[in-house]
């Protein structure tokens, strides 16, 4: 397998994402929507993404932002501060956005998770 996030790094199954549904603060920044939830007791970062059908009836274009979300997500997740942190991203824009611009707002939602959540380099 290429350098994809790991399925330890992968947020699944009902109990997981109704937790962090239910526990989770949430955010909007440009075209995200996203959901965190520290604590979660394992040693990695997890994520989830959402890409809506209601906004792209096309599969390719859906699979083609949720590529580039959890690109976004894996080349910055160190700046997340400490491990334990589950996250979704929702992707509300109805127009499909260049990678740049996807990566820079994921940037910034982790930057605000890191700075709200003490998280320290």
């Amino acid at each position: 397998m290429g350098g994809g996030l790991s399925k330890e790094e992968r947020l699944s199954g009902r109990n997981a994402i109704s937790d962090l549904m239910k526990k989770g603060k949430y955010g909007n920044e440009s075209f995200l929507r996203y959901c965190y939830s520290c604590g979660n007791g394992l040693e990695v970062n997890r994520i989830l993404v959402s890409v809506p059908k209601r906004n792209f009836k096309r599969a390719v274009k859906r699979n083609l932002l949720k590529r580039r979300l959890r690109e976004s997500f894996r080349l910055q997740k160190d700046l997340l501060g400490g491990p334990g942190i589950d996250l979704m991203f929702v992707y509300t824009s109805k127009e499909v956005l260049p990678s740049d611009e996807i990566r820079s707002a994921v940037r910034r939602i982790l930057l605000d998770i890191a700075s709200k959540e003490g998280g320290s380099e």
